[in-house]
């Protein structure tokens, strides 16, 4: 394990396929919040089937996230569907897409242990927008966005 880690998540070949990216610059955030919002729009009105937007009503889901622009922190997980080494050759990250899941589960659990919250959000169809504004490399895609804060005094427990 390199000695700049933290800590570490199990995943296929030890390849820790994952990235976070924080933000908590208002002006970033904004952006992101315009291009999910953009993506969710047409989502909600021409892509989701009317059983999914039947679910999701249940849960008062709509298209606006205004939580992006209202949390303090949000954090764009990234998963790396191959790796990249400095010559540009590619090399393999097994698993990634369940490596990723658990890295985000055991962050989900540390920020509830630190007194935080969450939310999972799925970018779909943002990614690409979302990868570029964040200067990530092609070989990732955007997967999650979390927003990071502390409750709201109204919070349900």
């Amino acid at each position: 394990m390199a000695k700049d880690r933290w800590g570490t998540a199990p995943s296929g070949a030890h390849t820790e396929p994952w990235f976070f990216v924080v933000v908590s610059d208002s002006e970033t955030k904004s952006k992101i919040r315009v291009i999910v919002e953009n993506e969710e729009r047409v989502n909600y009105e021409k892509r989701m089937g009317q059983q999914w937007l039947d679910d999701l009503a249940k849960l008062n889901t709509k298209w606006s996230k205004p939580y992006i622009d209202v949390a303090p922190y949000v954090i764009v997980v990234f998963k790396q569907v191959y790796g990249l080494q400095e010559d540009g050759t590619r090399t393999v990250n097994y698993y990634h897409e369940m490596s990723s899941a658990i890295s985000v589960g055991l962050l989900l659990a540390a920020l509830q242990y630190a007194g935080l919250v969450s939310l999972t959000s799925t970018p779909m169809n943002a990614g690409p927008n979302l990868r570029q504004l964040l200067g990530r490399p092609v070989n990732e895609k955007a997967i999650l966005l979390l927003p990071v804060g502390f409750p709201s005094a109204d919070a349900i427990d």
